[in-house]
């Protein structure tokens, strides 16, 4: 194992040594990685991100945009012929279509290039031609996210977490049941495992749906060619002492060893070490809606996600001798346009305190991070209502399955983000004087004017963040 770390270290070292070596003779690359969790927006963020950069009078935020430095943009085939697409034309016409509906979410790794003829700003500007500068997109599913958190762990402790809190989880039951009912003592047979993954696979999957936020190992719930292989065929384990080299036990921990040599490490050698800025997407409001415990579970999700991400100054130097390292990261709640614009500082103070301890350990490591409150996509209108002789702004829109619009008042989010943050970290079930509420809007028609991207909510303030000082 220690052979293979110091392997994979040197080979990440090897080609960011060539990549900067290279860099002053070629045209300028910006690797961006589009992470989070389920039902962020990863897919929609993108394509709004694109369609935005191709047609940029929605783009006034964005400084090299709205100066007019952005000559032209185009896209063009990505440099990995081993890495899927991201199927952006097709994700764009379910989005703008007559009928708009949402595109389906990310099932695996994708990539996408957009190149920009840029003029150089400055006190040389005007004695130099454009350049060209090579946006490469990566879209990495959420349910994979998580894994990275492994990588750090052994069987005995990754088991011992989730078993402490899989009783508070949906269909925690059935998976339980058959856990006691076997002794990870015994010899190993392959049908009891096969059984007794799948209920934990189940739960798994409930947890996720009810808005839990880790629920590794992540390849279980998109197995793609791997589904029924033995290295996604164990499950955590209560303690043995001694336990013999056949028994269950020795049999699930070696899976899971597995699991993270073959599956985890090449995953994040191969994709999350050679990204250069970050967004993470959260929906903060589909957690808050599943109550104070999903909610606690999204912050420590969050904190083990930036740990992976290796966050600190990109310098020559730091390149050169210490691999290639992420120097910005944004973390966006998305679906902002369910809230009234009123309520927009409230959900981003939300989404930093959340992120507040990843955050610090991203700060003191010379990154720059930044929360805001996001819509890639604007579903909804605000307008105001009165109730019970008090004012509060909502939100109109199209609901999902149906052609009938309605007005929505989520709850009146807290300005101190403690009111929240405080029952989460103690388990509460419930928040204790309010419920908050969320409607699935589907995409609004759209009448896009020449030059003219999908409506957004600051996706151009996200933009200038992530990329506004390298073009």
């Amino acid at each position: 194992m220690v052979i293979t770390t110091l392997a994979d270290g040197i080979t990440r070292t090897v080609g960011s040594v060539a990549d900067t070596l290279t860099a002053p003779f070629s045209d300028q690359v910006i690797r961006l990685g589009v992470t989070g969790l389920s039902r962020a927006g990863k897919t929609v963020f993108i394509t709004s991100l694109v369609a935005n950069l191709l047609n940029r009078n929605r783009m006034p935020q964005f400084q090299a945009a709205a100066s007019g430095r952005i000559q032209t943009a185009y896209l063009q085939p990505q440099p990995d012929d081993t890495v899927a697409r991201f199927d952006y034309e097709n994700h764009l016409a379910a989005l703008t279509s007559s009928t708009p509906h949402w595109p389906e979410g990310t099932q695996r790794v994708s990539e996408l290039r957009l190149s920009m003829k840029v003029q150089p700003s400055g006190l040389l500007s005007g004695l130099q031609g454009p350049r060209t500068v090579h946006l490469d997109i990566v879209d990495y599913p959420g349910e994979w996210l998580l894994d990275l958190s492994l990588l750090e762990k052994d069987f005995a402790t990754w088991s011992a977490e989730v078993l402490t809190r899989v009783a508070d989880r949906p269909k925690a039951q059935p998976f339980t049941a058959a856990l006691g009912a076997i002794d990870p003592a015994q010899p190993f047979e392959e049908p009891q495992a096969q059984q007794l993954t799948a209920h934990f696979t189940n739960h798994l999957i409930a947890a996720r749906d009810a808005g839990f936020s880790d629920c590794t190992p992540g390849r279980f719930l998109l197995p793609g060619d791997l589904e029924g292989s033995p290295v996604l065929t164990f499950t955590p384990l209560p303690p043995v002492e001694k336990a013999a080299r056949k028994s269950m036990w020795r049999e699930f921990e070696r899976r899971f060893e597995s699991y993270k040599r073959n599956v985890v490490r090449p995953f994040f050698r191969d994709h999350f070490s050679k990204i250069d800025r970050q967004i993470v997407l959260t929906d903060v409001l589909g957690g808050i809606h599943a109550g104070p415990k999903a909610v606690e579970d999204m912050r420590r999700s969050m904190s083990d996600i930036l740990a992976a991400f290796r966050p600190g100054r990109n310098d020559v130097l730091t390149r050169l001798f210490q691999g290639r390292k992420i120097d910005k990261i944004l973390f966006a709640a998305t679906k902002a346009d369910h809230l009234h614009h009123e309520q927009h500082p409230q959900l981003a103070a939300i989404t930093q305190a959340l992120v507040r301890d990843a955050k610090d350990r991203a700060d003191f490591s010379g990154a720059q991070t930044q929360a805001m409150a996001i819509a890639a996509l604007r579903t909804t209108t605000e307008s105001t209502r009165t109730h019970q002789g008090r004012a509060l702004g909502v939100v109109r829109g199209r609901l999902m399955g149906s052609d009938k619009q309605a007005a929505f008042y989520p709850g009146a989010l807290p300005v101190d983000p403690a009111h929240l943050l405080g029952p989460a970290r103690t388990g509460a079930d419930s928040w204790l004087d309010v419920d908050y509420e969320i409607m699935g809007f589907a995409p609004a028609p759209l009448t896009l004017k020449p030059n003219e991207g999908p409506p957004h909510i600051r996706l151009d303030k996200a933009a200038q963040f992530l990329l506004g000082d390298l073009i």
